[in-house]
């Protein structure tokens, strides 16, 4: 079917062409037959400049017109691209055909026939390139959403019985830059403008000792710009670094924590000085230790024979009460004791007198 379409249209082609060569040569004959016939009634001097004039206009109003126009368009990632046709009298058009070469793909094409009102296309795979509306009413193209890839050239040629009209699109998707701005050692700030399209630019303030490079960025047309910059022994704080590109313009400020190149004098002041307060710490800790132990061991030796008292007291009645030995020698005195009573209150009855 392709092919067929694209024979038929060339047939189309020619045989338009030939019309109108054959309509062209036809006033180039009437033009001289009328310059003749007016030399015969008037002036020749007046005659000869009339019938150029006459002619040239009638030219202009029935030769084929070939009209080219190149535009430069710039779309945002991610948003709607909107292309449109030539504008031409709408009821004179034959054939409206998009041409669409993108980059690293083969060139395809979208077409609409009007006498049979059929849409066509040939090669052409993206679903995001469509017609904007119908063909018929509207023969603009659409990108929609749009991606790195559709960087290329969009042509849409319009055949009309009042000639062919050409309008090209160098359609250029645009890509914001990720900015960052860090600090990576003394002195040293590094700038980076990552996966931008196109490449990005960068400045700094203050300016300093800079190196720039640009580098491609997984090979689909972004690029990483990077910039670092070194201010030597110059004494400065804040830096900002500025990032133009056509997506907008971003500027970022850092402080640096040093700014200029530390003495020698204090660089020992600066390690010296927490191993002394580390010492004094551990020093105090270390005395505090001490004198409370000293402490305590007085606070010991004073509670000694007390708690030696209290600790044995029950221990002491504990075994007086439940020690069978200590029950047996009880007895044992007890009886002692009663029998030295008894022989006491013997004696006293012997020795008693009598009244």
């Amino acid at each position: 079917m392709p092919c067929t379409w694209i024979t038929s249209d060339l047939q189309l082609r020619l045989i338009l062409t030939l019309f109108l060569v054959a309509e062209c040569l036809s006033v180039g004959m009437e033009g001289p037959k009328t310059s003749n016939n007016s030399m015969q009634q008037m002036d020749s001097v007046n005659h000869s400049s009339v019938s150029p004039t006459s002619s040239m206009e009638r030219k202009q109003s029935t030769v084929t017109l070939h009209t080219e126009v190149e535009t430069s368009q710039s779309v945002l990632v991610d948003t709607k691209a909107l292309l449109t046709c030539p504008p031409v009298r709408w009821p004179s058009v034959l054939v409206v055909t998009w041409e669409i070469v993108l980059r690293d793909k083969p060139p395809c094409f979208r077409a609409y026939r009007r006498d049979t009102n059929q849409t066509t296309r040939g090669n052409c795979t993206d679903k995001r390139i469509t017609w904007a509306s119908r063909p018929d009413k509207n023969p603009a193209l659409q990108v929609d959403p749009v991606a790195i890839t559709h960087d290329g050239n969009y042509t849409c040629q319009i055949v009309t019985s009042d000639g062919n009209f050409h309008h090209e699109y160098h359609l250029q998707v645009l890509v914001p830059p990720d900015v960052t701005l860090i600090q990576t050692e003394k002195g040293t700030a590094v700038c980076k403008a990552a996966a931008g399209k196109p490449a990005a630019q960068i400045s700094w303030t203050s300016e300093g000792d800079c190196v720039t490079e640009q580098k491609p960025y997984w090979g689909n047309g972004t690029v990483t710009v990077q910039s670092t910059c070194r201010w030597g022994g110059r004494h400065v704080l804040n830096v900002s670094c500025s990032v133009s590109h056509l997506t907008g313009n971003k500027s970022l400020l850092i402080q640096l924590s040093q700014g200029a190149e530390t003495p020698a004098h204090l660089k020992i002041l600066y390690i010296i000085a927490p191993i002394f307060i580390i010492l004094i710490v551990v020093g105090s800790i270390w005395l505090l230790k001490i004198s409370g132990c000293r402490k305590c061991k007085l606070k010991k030796t004073e509670h000694t024979p007390v708690v030696e008292e209290d600790e044995m007291e029950p221990y002491a009645s504990y075994t007086e009460k439940n020690n069978p030995l200590y029950d047996i020698t009880n007895r044992v005195k007890t009886s002692q004791v009663l029998q030295s009573e008894a022989d006491g209150m013997n004696l006293h009855t012997i020795y008693v007198p009598r009244v």
